[in-house]
């Protein structure tokens, strides 16, 4: 199958060598000529703008569109319908915020032009592993799509269905068909509240572990625990066992103390949605917004927990600090 793919960023690359791996033809466009230049090396169809990258592919053409959330993608997709044709479809592929894939769905609809919102998860390793995604939009459409999921997803990886499931789905494979418009951010959302509760969780409990050899202890009360020994013997066996307790073991392997990391946090606007979601609903969310606050508080007092979260964020998706340590 044919998909064209405008942002060529940590995902967006790997994306595209994931898909064209699998056998299908795409076609780059990124504000970055040099990366549109290295996959166009690798087999894509390098475009120039967004009117060259539109030639590139044969209707009804299918454009995902992987740039950071906010303007720059608010900014593209309106380009988008209003360069595409009727029969055309746009995949927002980013950290969008649903209530604005409703909107930005009317206004391609006026123009006959589909709109699907696939929630992204696999950061940096996505090329090996797979995606885990999380769609909205017209369910015809997004069938139409699945040749292009399927090879974007994880597939079965080793991962038996779960005790007592009988009937498969995509979802075996790793990637679900939500419902319409805003239903894959919306779960892509609040998956990504529950990342902030379970990394705060994993992070607190190193800062005690950590602490555990205080002066302020007693002698006798005082444990020095190797933490990567501590973080590869949780990964076995374990009830707290993750991918994300793998990759905090990775990062303490790297730098035991975190040194390179200062513990400042950002949060990339997901969690504040998924409160937000939660004040809508009336439903109580005390984990996830002390999760969120304390990204907040990490701006301006740095802890070992804060910088385990830094680690975890840049293991899993390439972010990188910011600001430098305060004094």
């Amino acid at each position: 199958m044919q998909l064209g793919m405008i942002g060529l960023g940590r995902m967006g690359s790997n994306m595209v060598k994931r898909l064209m791996k699998a056998g299908h033809e795409c076609a780059v466009f990124d504000l970055n000529p040099a990366t549109v230049k290295g996959l166009a090396g690798e087999g894509a169809k390098g475009a120039e703008s967004v009117g060259d990258f539109k030639k590139l592919l044969q209707a009804p053409r299918a454009v995902w569109v992987m740039v950071p959330s906010g303007d720059a993608t608010e900014g593209m997709v309106k380009n988008l319908i209003d360069t595409l044709e009727s029969g055309d479809i746009i995949i927002d592929g980013g950290n969008s915020y649903y209530k604005d894939d409703v909107r930005r769905a009317k206004l391609a609809r006026e123009k006959g032009i589909h709109y699907v919102d696939a929630g992204t998860s696999g950061g940096v390793w996505g090329f090996e592993r797979g995606y885990c995604l999380m769609i909205g939009g017209e369910k015809e459409t997004v069938e139409h799509l699945d040749p292009i999921f399927l090879s974007l997803a994880p597939g079965e990886s080793g991962i038996p269905p779960s005790p007592g499931r009988t009937v498969k789905t995509t979802a075996d494979l790793g990637y679900l068909y939500c419902g319409p418009n805003g239903a894959g951010h919306f779960a892509k959302m609040v998956h990504n509240g529950i990342e902030y509760g379970l990394m705060q969780a994993y992070a607190e409990g190193f800062d005690i572990l950590k602490n555990a050899n205080s002066e302020a202890l007693e002698a006798d009360l005082r444990y020095d625990i190797n933490l990567p020994d501590l973080a590869e013997t949780w990964r076995r066996g374990s009830v707290v066992g993750s991918w994300l307790l793998d990759l905090t073991a990775m990062a303490l392997i790297e730098d035991p103390q975190l040194a390179r990391y200062t513990g400042f946090v950002q949060d990339s606007g997901e969690g504040r949605w998924t409160i937000q979601a939660a004040l809508e609903e009336a439903v109580p969310a005390d984990v996830l917004t002390a999760a969120l606050f304390v990204r907040f508080r990490s701006r301006q007092d740095h802890t070992f927990a804060e910088k385990m979260l830094s680690a975890m964020r840049n293991k899993f998706g390439g972010h990188v600090e910011q600001h430098a340590a305060k004094g």
